[in-house]
């Protein structure tokens, strides 16, 4: 996931003089407490591992901040979940976690909630979406760690050679492929609907369809009529045609597509920040557009966020909000962002973000942030739906598949997992 930002509103200078409000009160002393933290990796090698960059900032922290020890604790992504739902059934959660979902735990009443833990300015500076995404029952208590949002990214020299422009329409992505495939191209479109990430790739069509996982009010909608029309589409029209490659889509994960587009064997895919530098490595010319539409350019773009989240058990509430309000500074935030080219989820970081020249080329991807649409992380039935979706979603398109009976499927079975919980 993404890179940097500045600025706070009017009312949250307002609140400035109160920024301490929320620690006041807290339980537990501050002296001599060494609080822990399990945190994922974002690094693809040891040269940049996290652990890297908590092991820097812990140390500036803990200068500032003597009475206060800070024990971070880096696991793959393969394996960071798993870890912390280990370690709060065996009774011995972290003080905090920075991973993927956050909601199972807040349900069980194991969470504090931001306004227990923050300063007033460093709550407020989250940008909107990403804290509504992260509540509960209206409560927030996922604090949003780094975000990213998708383009659709295209080779400039097979384009350029085949006299194509960046596609704004289905129809338009459909003819462009085409000219592709006549010219010998190996993946003209890359559909990665393999179980690595397909719950994202299928997400970034429904709502290029008009439509998504949940209706208007949060309920699961996954068997809509538009998200039907969207799946025929995909099947009749990209897969059916040969569009999408000689692998079939249910079996291609995103990794094993980002590689085939850094060797030029890609026209088009959906990609976000971190495929620039991989593409840019390679020599490989790109451009970035918005994801098409059915009749033009899709509602919303998808958006992802990963999570901190801080668990009561041991009591460390205010150690664990000094650490986070600084965690959360617009310094610590661009550093990291900048590290692992993901997105700022602070409005002040995103605002230096998109001042930078540096920063140019995540402009794209700033600009579609603030009105994504992210995963129904809130509910406590999304990490077995999206696990639903992986498996299942890739026969949709098949030549014998059936999308309303796949979608049905997938929807009755969010349903009962949805009401069950």
């Amino acid at each position: 996931m993404q890179r940097r930002s500045r600025g706070l509103t009017a009312a949250v200078a307002a609140l400035g003089m109160t920024a301490s409000l929320a620690a006041c009160g807290a339980s537990g002393g501050s002296s001599d407490v060494t609080l822990t933290l399990v945190a994922a990796d974002y690094g693809d090698s040891a040269a940049n591992s996290s652990q890297k960059y908590w092991d820097k900032l812990v140390k500036a922290f803990e200068a500032k901040n003597p009475d206060i020890k800070v024990k971070v604790s880096v696991y793959s992504w393969n394996d960071v979940d798993r870890k912390v739902k280990d370690m709060v059934a065996k009774g011995k959660a972290p003080d905090m976690a920075q991973i993927g979902a956050y909601a199972d735990y807040a349900a069980d009443g194991k969470l504090y909630s931001a306004d227990e833990l923050l300063s007033i300015p460093v709550q407020a500076d989250f940008l909107l979406q990403l804290s509504e995404a992260g509540e509960v029952d209206r409560i927030q208590y996922g604090l949003p760690f780094a975000a990213s949002t998708r383009l659709l990214f295209y080779n400039k020299t097979l384009f350029k050679d085949a006299g194509l422009t960046p596609p704004k329409t289905w129809a338009e992505l459909q003819a462009d492929a085409r000219v592709l495939k006549s010219r010998g191209v190996k993946i003209p479109y890359a559909l990665p609907l393999g179980p690595e990430e397909a719950q994202a790739e299928t997400m970034m069509w429904l709502l290029s369809g008009g439509a998504g996982y949940s209706d208007n009010v949060g309920t699961y909608d996954i068997d809509s009529t538009e998200n039907i029309r969207t799946f025929d589409w995909l099947r009749n029209d990209l897969v059916g045609e040969g569009l999408t490659g000689s692998t079939p889509p249910g079996e291609l994960n995103r990794a094993q597509a980002f590689a085939a587009f850094t060797r030029g064997d890609v026209g088009m895919l959906n990609g976000h920040p971190t495929l620039m530098q991989m593409a840019a490595k390679k020599g490989v010319k790109f451009g970035m557009v918005p994801m098409p539409g059915i009749n033009g350019q899709a509602k919303a773009t998808m958006g992802v966020a990963d999570w901190m989240m801080a668990f009561k058990q041991k009591g460390h509430r205010e150690q664990i909000g000094k650490f986070l309000d600084y965690v959360y500074s617009e310094k610590n935030v661009l550093a990291f962002s900048h590290e692992y080219d993901l997105l700022p989820v602070t409005t002040s970081a995103s605002d230096a973000m998109s001042e930078d020249k540096d920063d140019k080329q995540l402009a794209g991807f700033l600009e579609e942030l603030p009105t994504s649409e992210l995963y129904p992380v809130g509910k406590t039935s999304w990490a077995e739906v999206s696990a639903d979706i992986k498996q299942q979603i890739g026969k949709a398109v098949t030549k014998n598949g059936n999308p309303a009976s796949i979608l049905g499927q997938l929807q009755r079975e969010a349903a009962a997992v949805e009401n069950a919980g």
